[in-house]
Formats: structure tokens, C-alpha cells, sequence
């Protein structure tokens, strides 16, 4: 709850505003009840028109001062909580956009989705009847007691039975209550998460007609999101008419008790309407406290899950130094480098070592979870090795701040990734000041631009989610264009050009050859033939390097390099 801190010394001149404004509103409420039994007890008893004029006039008055109040508070309280929510989700998706991988991990994306959204929510709704209702409902609370005590102490001795009762049932409501909204809130991560996962595989469900599997998934985690909202709703439902019952049975009691003394002439009509018109008021901020302690437990719930977001520490030290310029841009040293992604397994990479001169072409291949993929992942830092160093142009990476050593790094994923808008505006994520030129010259190269021509918008054409309007082909294309146009020292290529064809990833190696004739490249690739020309190339086999070399030279020395060779391509070329 520490991040609490900082909001709430920003926000403290707005809340302290708003809590001024309802207080006035508190105090023109507890006014009304003393001047309504005073006019029945003096202007009406002595039958004196004028008195019940002015004091009607004064009543009138008061409310209306107590509506500007509300109005202003109301006013106040919205722009607060609204400001609050918006800084709390922008930070919230900072923290998010600074963890590492090893941090993400720790989150699934549904359960974040939750909290930056959600969660943030019911904090703010919270805040929001903190300074509308739970500063009002004390003072009118407390107030309407202390009123009712001056009227007449022995009648308010109802109220010393009752209010520790209604107290014990709004405590009762927060304690039993807080377990299940963490419930409902994990259950609403489960929701999120089968819609995620249905809205990116939409073409595999199709096409495996699988939707009646999909809508029971759905419906399964809809139902425990139902049950668990139902079962925390029945526990704060419980106690809402008991505290209600209460405090009607107070109200009940005065007007037996008043009635007997006014009959005894020991209390006067206007102060038993007083009294009952505080009682009213008692239960009124009796319920809107336990409103806001139930938007409470679900605050807490909400809160306590943000927290753990911002309270994560990066598992990664940023480094302070910054990337210079260097004779040997471009160059990439592993020594004895040891990864794992969970440190108490075995490590996926083990003792790799070897050297990508700058302006070299290394292919790296081995078969599915060799660890190829992890290797590259290594050099922009995504995962911090257990052991060993990875340097940069001579330096250990983790001595780099990180912006500065991923400026020098341009990275085509394995699964292709656009982001909604135009083509155009998905090539300039590499570089937001390339020109027109610039961007169809990178096309060109990465085999975009016919397609992209052909296109009735052209490079304007409109991207769907996750580039859905698009084939896997065109997608590996445009994202092989978004890194050529970064102009980085080291590119790296993980199997990027795995859904394109051979004539195509033929014409793409050819006019890499050219264009990035000066970067580091570092291709990883399944088929063979999408190594061959490079200048050396790794074999990893179990997370072991099995053999580096050129491709003449690891067919006569590497028998994992010849298998796969001879699984590709056949004896005949040997």
C-alpha cells in the first residue's frame, strides 16, 4: 500500500476541498430536523404564523446552501478520483512496460489485463465515495447523535443499545466479506484469460471447428466468475437488512417511549418528529457506511493485487553506462555463457561460447528446443545469464543501460507481431524519422513492397489486431522491413522467414547481402538452406554448441549438421 503514499500527497488539496465542501452538506442536513421540531413545538403550538414563515424561510435557506455544497463536492470528488485512476493505470502500465521477461512471466497477461483495468476501477470508485459518502456519513452519523442527546438524554440511551450492535454487523460484513472479492477478482482473471486466448487462436478454433469445446471453456469460468460474485454478494446482502432492521426497531422504540412521555407531558410532538428524523438520518449514514465498507473490501482486494505489480523488483540491474560509438560496431562475444529460466532446474544453455565479428553473417540451427531462440533472446538482454558474460562491441551487457544497448539491436521475432494502424505506421516503430523513401527501400529489400503496392491504399492500408488481415508471409515481411529501417548494428532474425516461400527468402538473403552489408546478422533458422551462405554457423544441440563453422567445413566435422542436411536436402547434393 506504499504506492498509496504518492497519490495521496498529490491528490491531498483536491480530497481536503472535497471533504470541506461535504462537511458544510453534513451540518445543513443536521439542522434541519432541530428547526422542524421547533417550529411544531413553538409556531404551531402558539399558533404563530409569522415564526413558522421566518424559520420556514431559514430551513429553505439552509438546504439550499447544503445543495450548492453537495453540488461542488460532487464536482470536486468526480475530477479527484478520475485523475486518480487515470495516473494510477499510466503508472501501473510503466511498472508493466518495465519489467523484464523474467517478471512478466510471473503474471499471466489475463491477470494483468485485470489489474490495469479492474483493479485500478474499484480503487478509484472507492476513493470516490470515500470523500462523497464515508466523511459524510460519520459527521451526519455522530452529529445526529449528539443531536438527539440534547433534545432528550434519557430517549437517546436507545441509541447507546443500538449503534454497537449496527457496529459489530458492519465489522462482521468486512471480515467475512474480503475473501470472497479476491475470489471474484481471480475469477474475472479466468474470464479474461479464455477470451484472450479465444480472440488470438480465432483461425485455429475455426478451422478445427472447435467452438462448441470453446463456448464450454467460456462458460465454465463465466459460471465460477457468477458463483463467486453471487457468494460474496450474499454475504454483504445478509447484513445490509439486519443493520436496517436495527436501527427501524430504534426508530420504533422512540416513538412507543415518546409517545408514553408525551402523553405524560414530559415531551413535546416536535421533539419526538426530531428525534425520529435523526434516527432516520443515524440509519441513512448507518447504510451508506456499509456501502462504502463493502466498495471497500472490494478496494482492498483490488488494491492488494495492484500492489503486488508495483511492489515487483526488476530481477534486472540496469547498467549506467551508454553505448559508444567503436571500432568494432557490431561485434557480439559470448564466453561461457550458463542460462536457465527457473535457477533451480537444469540450464537450457550450457557453456556456450563463440564470437560474431562485426559485419559477419552467423546462422544458428538445431533441432525444435535446442535453444536457439533463448540464445538470441540473450543479446538485447531479455533474460540475464546465470553465468558467464555476453559483451557488446567489448563490453558486458549488463554494465549497458538498456535503451542504449537495444538501440543497437534490431530483432524480427519468430511470431510475427503488427500492431493496429497502417502499414506504413508499423514500418516507422524502427524509426519514427525515416523517411517515405527510406521505409519503400526496406520494403523493397524485405520483399513488402510488391504486395504492399498492389494494395488499394497502398502503404495507408489498414492493419487489423495482431495484423489478422494479413497472411503469415506478409506479416514475417512488413516486420522484417520495421527492423531494416532501425539501421542497427546487430540484427537478429529468429526464423523469420519461416512462412515465405524459398524463391522469396532466396530474393529477401540476396538483398540483405546488399543493404545490411555493414550490421552484425544473426540468423536463426529451421531449414537448412537459410544458412548455408552465411559466413559461420552454430549447431546447438540440448543447449551445446556441437560444431561452428562454415557450411563445408561442418559437414565434414559435424555428424548433428550432416544429419540435418541429409534430412533436407539428400545425398544427391553432397
Amino acid at each position: 500500500m506504499g504506492y498509496f503514499k504518492v497519490y495521496a500527497r498529490k491528490y491531498s488539496m483536491g480530497f481536503c476541498t472535497a471533504v470541506f465542501f461535504v462537511t458544510l452538506e453534513a451540518f445543513c442536513d443536521l439542522m434541519q430536523p432541530t428547526i422542524m421540531s421547533k417550529i411544531v413545538d413553538v409556531g404551531v403550538a402558539n399558533k404563530d404564523l409569522n415564526y413558522v414563515i421566518r424559520m420556514g424561510i431559514i430551513m429553505l435557506v439552509i438546504a439550499g446552501f447544503g445543495a450548492i455544497a453537495a453540488s461542488i463536492r460532487n464536482v470536486v470528488a468526480s475530477n479527484v478520483s478520475q485523475k486518480f485512476g487515470t495516473e494510477m493505470r499510466s503508472d501501473l502500465f510503466k511498472k508493466i512496460q518495465g519489467f523484464s521477461f523474467e517478471n512478466a512471466d510471473k503474471f499471466e497477461g489475463a491477470t494483468l489485463v485485470t489489474r490495469l483495468t479492474n483493479d485500478v476501477t474499484q480503487v478509484q470508485n472507492f476513493l470516490n465515495g470515500l470523500m462523497r459518502i464515508l466523511v459524510k456519513a460519520p459527521i451526519v452519523g455522530i452529529g445526529s447523535i449528539i443531536m438527539a442527546v440534547r433534545l432528550n438524554l434519557r430517549l437517546s440511551m436507545i441509541l447507546v443499545a443500538i449503534v454497537p450492535v449496527v457496529a459489530i454487523l458492519i465489522f462482521g460484513n468486512m471480515k467475512l466479506g474480503y475473501p470472497y472479492f479476491i475470489k471474484v477478482q481471480k475469477s474475472l482473471d479466468s474470464v479474461n484469460r479464455v477470451m484472450r486466448e479465444y480472440l488470438s487462436g480465432v483461425r485455429v478454433v475455426k478451422a478445427f471447428n472447435r467452438f462448441d469445446y470453446e463456448i464450454d471453456r467460456f462458460q465454465k469460468k463465466n459460471v465460477q466468475l457468477t458463483q463467486s460474485s453471487t457468494a460474496a454478494l450474499k454475504v454483504t446482502a445478509v447484513f445490509t437488512p439486519m443493520i436496517g432492521l436495527v436501527v427501524n426497531i430504534g426508530i420504533v422504540l422512540v416513538i412507543w417511549i415518546g409517545g408514553i412521555n408525551v402523553n405524560k407531558g414530559n415531551m413535546q410532538v416536535g421533539q419526538i418528529i426530531a428525534f425520529t428524523s435523526y434516527m432516520t438520518q443515524i440509519l441513512f449514514s448507518l447504510m451508506m457506511v456499509t456501502n462504502v465498507f463493502t466498495m471497500f473490501v472490494r478496494a482492498k482486494a483490488s488494491s492488494q493485487r495492484i500492489s503486488e505489480v508495483f511492489s515487483e523488483v526488476d530481477s534486472m540491474i540496469n547498467g549506467k553506462e551508454i553505448m559508444e560509438d567503436s571500432k568494432c560496431r557490431g561485434r557480439v562475444d559470448f564466453e561461457h555463457v550458463f542460462f536457465s529460466y527457473n535457477k533451480d532446474k537444469e540450464p537450457i544453455l550450457k557453456d556456450i561460447s563463440f564470437t560474431c565479428q562485426p559485419g559477419e553473417t552467423v546462422g544458428i540451427i538445431g533441432s525444435t528446443g535446442s535453444g536457439k531462440s533463448t540464445l538470441v533472446n540473450l543479446i538485447p538482454r531479455f533474460y540475464d545469464t546465470l553465468s558467464g558474460e555476453i559483451k557488446i562491441n567489448g563490453v558486458n551487457i549488463k554494465k549497458l543501460d538498456k535503451k542504449s544497448l537495444r538501440e543497437k539491436i534490431a530483432v524480427v521475432p519468430q511470431k510475427a507481431l503488427l500492431f493496429s494502424g497502417t502499414i506504413l505506421g508499423n514500418i516507422k516503430w524502427g524509426s519514427e524519422k525515416a523517411s517515405f523513401e527510406e521505409i519503400q527501400a526496406a520494403s523493397i529489400v524485405a520483399e513488402a513492397h510488391e504486395f504492399i503496392d498492389k494494395l488499394p491504399e497502398g502503404y495507408n492500408a489498414k492493419i487489423g489486431q495482431g495484423g489478422v488481415n494479413f497472411s503469415g508471409g506478409q506479416k514475417q515481411r512488413i516486420s522484417i522491413a520495421r527492423a531494416l529501417i532501425k539501421k542497427a548494428e546487430i540484427l537478429i532474425l529468429d526464423d523469420a522467414t519461416s512462412a515465405v516461400d524459398t524463391d522469396t527468402e532466396v530474393r529477401i538473403r540476396n538483398g540483405l547481402k546488399e543493404y545490411a552489408k555493414d550490421l552484425t546478422c544473426i540468423l536463426i533458422a529451421h531449414r537448412i538452406t537459410s544458412v548455408m551462405g552465411a559466413d559461420k554457423i552454430i549447431v546447438l544441440d540440448n543447449g551445446e554448441i556441437k560444431g561452428i563453422g562454415s557450411h563445408a567445413q561442418l559437414l565434414k566435422s559435424c555428424d548433428i549438421y550432416n544429419d540435418i542436411f541429409l534430412s533436407q536436402i539428400g545425398k544427391e547434393m553432397l
